[in-house]
Parts: C-alpha cells; structure tokens; sequence
C-alpha cells in the first residue's frame, strides 16, 4: 500500500461500502443512512480486511457538515416556523432542556464525568432533521398538523445546534473556566457571532444574491455550480479563519442568505448533488469509528441509551403535548419523529472529542445508540395510528389533549378520488398540471424538494412531499381511485421504478411519462406504462415542420414525414397503445381523400391581385377553394364573392395536390 494513495483508496472503498450497504439497508426496509454507516464500519479499522485511513475521513465528512449545514440554511422558512411557533418554540426549548437533563442522568449513572453527560445529554436531546422529514414523507404524514409541527420543532432544534456549537468550545475549551473567564469568552464567542450574523445578513443578503444571478446570466452553468460550492465552502471558512466560529454557522448562514434569491431552487438543486454524496462520506466516517468491539462491551450501556433515545423521548414528548394541548395524533407524530438522533449528534460528539471532554469508547456508544434509533424510528411512525384508536378510547386521555385543540382535518389528499397524480413539478409537471387545474379536474403532484413543493402548495395544489422513486410515498397518492399517474420527471430509471410500483398497487392505472431513447421506451413499456413521450423526438419533429412550412411544402406532404419519423422513433411500443393512435391518426389523414390546407400569398402583379373571388371562380378554374383570409393581423374565415384579393395577402386553399398546384399559379407573380 502505497502512502500517497491511501486517502483515495480510502474514499473510493468507503464509498463502495456505503453503496452496498445502501442497497442491503433498502431491501430490507430500513433507511439508507442505516447503510451507509454499516458500510463506513466494514472498511474501518476494527473489522477485517482494508483498513481505512479514518483521520483523512474525517477531514472529507467536514464538507459534509458544511453541505447539510448549507442546505439546512436553504429550507429554513421563517414563515413555515412562524405558523407553528406558538407550539414549537417552546416545545422544542422544553424537549431539549429535559432530554438534556435526561441523558446527563444516564451518564452519571454509567460513572462518566459531568462534562460528559451535559454533552452526552446534548447528544440525545437533538433530533435528526435528515431522518425525521424522510419518516414522515414515508408515513405520508408531512402536509399533516403533526408533520408541520415536528418539522417547525427540528427547525428549532437546529437553531439550538447552532448556538451549542458556538458555545461548547468557550465552555469546555482550554484556559480559565472561573466565572469571570467564562463569562467574558461567552461575551467575545457572542460578539463574534453577531458579528457574523450581522456581515451576512445586511451585506452578504445583497452582495451574494447578485453575485449568483449575474453568474447565473452571463456564465455558462458549470461555473454557476461551481459558485454555489464556493459560497458554501468559502462562507464556512470565513467563519472558523476570520470569526473564529463553526464551519457548520458558516454554511448555515450562507444557505439563509441565498434562500432569499429568486435563484434558490437552482441553487438548491445544484448543491444537492454534492450534499448527497459528502453526506455520505460523513456518515461512511462516522461509522468507521464505530468499534463494535466496544459496543458489545457495553451491551447494557447500548440497551439503556437506545431505550432513553426511543422511550425517553417519546415520553418527554408525549408529556409537553399534553401540557401544551397539541392534540393527541399531533403528540403521537412529534413524538414518533422525535425518537431518533442522528448528524447533528455526531457533530456534537465529534466536538466533544475535540475539546477532550469525550474519550473514544464514550463517543462510540452514542454512535452505536444514532445506528439503532434510526433504524427503529421508521416502525415508530407505524404505531401512531394503532395509539391513536387505542388511546382515543379512553375519554381522559382525549380530554388531556383536545381540550384546547380543534379537530384535525384530514389530509386533502386522502379525499381525491378519480384524479390525476402528477410526479415532479418541473416545466413538464407544471405544464400538465396547470392544464388540469384550469379544466377543475382532481390532482395530486408528488414532489421531493421542499420549496419547489411549497411552491405548489401556494399555488393551491395538494402536494405529497417525497421522493417516489425511493419511498413508499406513492402508497399514500390513493392511485387505486386515480385515473392517470403522469411521470414528468426523475428520468428514464426513476420513472421505471415508479411505474412498477404503481403497476402493484393499481393494476389498471394509466401511466403516461417521457423517455429519452427508444430502449428506454421498450423498458418503460416493460414496467408497465401505457404512453411513452420522447420529447426530443418530438421537437425534432415540429423543427421538421416549422422548416417544411418555410420552404413551401404542403402540410399534408409534411404530416407523412413526420408520421414515418415518429413509426421509427417508437418502434419499441410495438403493437402498443401509441402505435394504435399513430395509425388511428393516418387512418384519419386518408378519409380526407387526400384533401389538404395549404396558405398561398398574392403576390404583386399576379393574376389575382386586385380581383374579388367571385370574379376569379377559383373553384371552377382549379378545384380549390380558398376558406379563409389573412390581412396582416386580421383573419377572416367566411369569405364571399366580393372578397377582393389585395397584395400581400395569404389566403388558404383547400383541394388535392393538383388543384392546389393550379391555384398557386394563379397566385404567383407571371415569370
């Protein structure tokens, strides 16, 4: 093993792991992260074979922080934590305090030191933001009250996550820890950071917006991707180099400020992919400091903070949704989405390692406890509503939580029936979708990203939040009442995904999408859906006749070019449905007796220039017969025997070739 190749070998096997352990996490219902920490662990140093260089990982799962930080900062709404603040402000300051209070117990208990348990207890009152909203898109819960508050709660929480890592270091860090010294390294760690907050607020709130759409007008898309890397890298380092300040603020910040631009789904979209694969990373390196050696030494230990994280919680939860009234589906959902930790914990625990508060064998236990509440928490959302009919019985315990509370809504779209569900919001999406809403027909789009879903919403459309393609979002779309799911977008492979498991859940749907090749029409075709589009086909196909028209062909001798283009393009339908009305088409185009529409200009000097129709007879000269009249911007369809013909004019014709060929004669200027 060559030195200068280890951080590479390191990244590439850590990365193939997580794919695996990706892949074996999916099959067996548990969420990817699941995986990729599994798969950070097979290449680790505490299991057999590669031996992974963890230091240098570290470094990388950096960039990961800054990615997610940078992401959090771009969904943070004000607005969606203004509509539950009344409840989730103080429930998540509560949640915390007590979860803190908590896990500082359990520490004690286990003989750790006080600095320990406040960042053990730190570690388990933090929630992941990551695996909550993926539960709950799973569940079919987000566009519910409960969903809404848990979200605005973890929103909270993050803010919270925040502050502690601006804290933790003047706390725990080296040097004097008398009152005096304390209080004046908190008053500088605040100074600083409002400091920051202030440059990017007033000035990076304007200097960064523009600076992207400028980027965005006058530079090719590469090097915009590239300005957003470098806006949510380099803030970040601004903040540890010049401010002395968490590269996690630095990102978090730079994504607040971009979130304002009319650019942010574009620049959320171009971070996604490098959020995605450095989250991995992160999470892959965080699982190659998992000694499972170590967790089995503290099998009891493990058994006790997994309990704490899904048990304690859920009660500390379920308790603050009483006191507050939330009602007691909302609790059930805070409290299902909350028993869970996960990144933001990892960060804390990889500070606390920093600072020497954690050792080794200490960090790994809240590691171990992160890996096995993420797995269980997706089986909490299940029992939400088997605790809600159960406990809903009890006329105490219905009082406890309605008694301030209104009743619950259902989910709009649990009331659709006979409606159309449309998969992706992009120019496609919106395109089908404005359509349906202004023909009043029922719709349900199904959209991953977050604000373009809000954006949805604002428009008046019910929105299921989730990605299709990897969840079991699809199972709550009620497709077995839909008339037509439309795939417009996620591409060939996600579209085929998605039409299989719709074909499992509603045999007879109709399933339109697009493909940008004809084997992805014939795999399209395999996994069940009934039309296929090649929309580059059939641009090809209108350029194709937008350039006939120009050079003077007929449109009936147009239409045949492009009935042949498209036989070709979509020959891998077969005998199938399009193929159907591609003929049902021709058949048409043949009872017209070979009858076509064609526009003629008077030319100047010709021979009908200045004459009225009547006076010509075209029909008796040629066999055409002219139906309708362009003057400029004026179109007249009912023409009479005093319609005088002037230069300039386009007249349309109607006859067979031939009689068309003799009336364009007649128009032309005499050679």
């Amino acid at each position: 093993m060559h030195g200068d190749t280890i951080l590479l070998m390191t990244f590439v096997f850590a990365l193939v792991a997580a794919f695996a352990g990706g892949l074996v996490a999916r099959a067996l219902h548990l969420p990817p992260i699941v995986g990729y920490l599994v798969g950070g662990l097979a290449v680790s140093p505490f299991t057999p074979g590669f031996i992974g260089d963890s230091h240098a990982m570290n470094q990388l799962s950096e960039i990961g922080v800054m990615f997610m930080m940078f992401s959090t900062g771009l969904h943070f709404s004000l607005k969606d934590l203004n509509e539950v603040k009344g409840i989730a402000v103080p429930g998540a300051v509560l949640q915390i305090a007590l979860g803190t209070l908590a896990g500082f117990g359990l520490a004690r208990a286990f003989g750790w030191s006080a600095e320990a348990g406040v960042m053990l207890g730190l570690s388990v009152s933090i929630a992941s933001t990551v695996v909550l909203i993926k539960n709950l898109t799973d569940a079919g819960l987000y566009q519910s009250r409960g969903g809404r508050i848990a979200t605005g709660w973890l929103i909270v929480e993050d803010l919270a996550t925040v502050v502690v890592l601006v804290v933790l270091p003047v706390v725990f860090g080296p040097g004097e820890t008398s009152a005096p010294a304390l209080a004046a390294g908190l008053a500088e760690a605040l100074a600083k950071t409002a400091a920051f907050v202030a440059l990017m607020l007033v000035i990076g709130s304007r200097v960064l917006p523009w600076l992207l759409a400028r980027i965005a007008r006058l530079c090719p898309s590469e090097l915009f991707q590239l300005a957003v890397v470098v806006i949510a890298l380099g803030t970040a380092m601004a903040a540890a180099l010049l401010f002395d300040l968490s590269v996690a603020l630095g990102a978090f910040l730079a994504g607040v400020v971009v979130s304002g631009s009319k650019l942010s789904h574009r620049i959320a979209a171009e971070a996604i992919p490098f959020k995605d694969l450095f989250s991995i990373i992160f999470f892959a390196s965080v699982g190659m400091m998992v000694n499972p050696g170590v967790l089995a030494a503290h099998a009891g230990e493990l058994i006790a903070l997994v309990a704490l994280i899904m048990l304690g919680k859920w009660a500390i939860n379920m308790v603050l949704g009483a006191v507050m009234s939330i009602g007691l589906v909302t609790s059930l959902t805070v409290a299902a989405g909350l028993a869970q930790i996960g990144e933001f914990s990892f960060i804390i625990g990889q500070t606390g390692m920093a600072l020497g508060v954690l050792s080794s064998d200490q960090y790994t236990l809240i590691l171990g406890g992160a890996v096995v509440s993420i797995a269980l928490n997706s089986f909490a959302f299940k029992l939400v509503e088997p605790l809600e009919h159960r406990l809903s019985s009890a006329p105490i315990v219905r009082a406890l939580y309605e008694r301030h509370t209104r009743a619950i809504e259902p989910p709009k779209e649990s009331l659709l029936e006979d409606h159309v569900v449309v998969v992706g919001y992009g120019h496609a999406g919106k395109s089908v979708l404005e359509a349906l809403v202004r023909l009043e027909v029922p719709c349900l789009l199904v959209e991953r990203d977050l604000p373009v879903a809000e954006e949805a919403e604002e428009e008046g459309i019910p929105v299921l939040v989730g990605d299709a393609a990897n969840s079991e979002i699809l199972a709550h779309a009620h497709l077995d009442a839909a008339r037509v799911l439309v795939i417009a977008g996620g591409g060939e492979a996600a579209a085929e995904v998605i039409a299989r498991e719709a074909r499992s859940l509603a045999p007879t749907l109709r399933i339109v999408t697009r493909a940008d090749s004809a084997d992805g029409v014939e795999a399209l075709v395999a996994a069940g859906v009934n039309d296929v589009v090649r929309p580059e086909l059939e641009g090809g196909i209108e350029l194709m006749r937008h350039t006939l028209l120009d050079l003077g062909y007929r449109p009936r001798q147009i239409q045949e070019y492009a009935n042949d283009l498209r036989a070709s393009g979509y020959e891998a339908l077969g005998d199938g449905a399009q193929r159907k009305r591609m003929r049902a088409a021709e058949r048409m185009m043949a009872s017209l007796a070979e009858v076509d529409l064609h526009w003629v200009e008077v030319a100047s000097g010709s021979a009908v220039a200045a004459a009225t129709l009547g006076a010509l007879d075209l029909r008796a000269c040629t066999g055409a017969q002219a139906v309708a009249l362009r003057r400029g911007e004026d179109l007249e369809l009912f023409l009479g025997a005093d319609t005088v013909l002037c230069p300039g004019d386009h007249v349309a014709l109607m006859g067979t070739d031939a009689q068309l060929e003799a009336a364009e004669a007649l128009f032309a200027y005499p050679k």
